[in-house]
């Protein structure tokens, strides 16, 4: 797997939406960060110490993972349980596609009821609702 094909994988699960943040980090959300999605998934595309990807492990789950060689503690994450690879060969492509659904799962588990409202609406009119709050945010940013 590369980020080329991880992107394309992440983003035909349910409700994925994607920003590029801090610098050169491709974040997955489930839910538009503008109706209260939350990101469970980090690709990062510099070269640093960082890994290649982070996401959501789960408390039940993160211990486990660490003793994977190549997996270790999310940068600023860990608390919440989310664990980093060095490459994207430390998992074989399906075993890496599982720690992501399972990623996706756990917090799409976690939205507030007025997200999972928006996410269970119909595509047009959750796309509308979308828009709408981007808009506003962006005209409270320039104030």
């Amino acid at each position: 797997m590369n980020v080329e094909s991880l992107r394309a994988f992440l983003l035909r699960l349910p409700h994925v939406a994607e920003t590029m943040q801090w610098g050169d980090n491709l974040v997955f959300w489930v839910g538009d960060k503008a109706i209260g999605g939350k990101m469970f998934a980090l690709a990062n595309l510099s070269k640093d110490s960082h890994g290649v990807l982070s996401f959501a492990a789960g408390p039940e789950r993160y211990a486990e993972l660490l003793e994977v060689e190549g997996v270790f503690p999310a940068p600023y994450m860990a608390r919440i349980y989310w664990v980093a690879i060095e490459r994207y060969d430390v998992f074989s492509s399906n075993e890496l596609k599982e720690h992501l659904r399972n990623a996706h799962s756990l917090i799409c588990d976690k939205l507030p009821k007025r997200t999972k409202d928006v996410l269970a609406m119909p595509g047009g009119e959750r796309k509308k609702l979308v828009a709408a709050r981007k808009r506003l945010l962006a005209s409270r940013a320039k104030k």
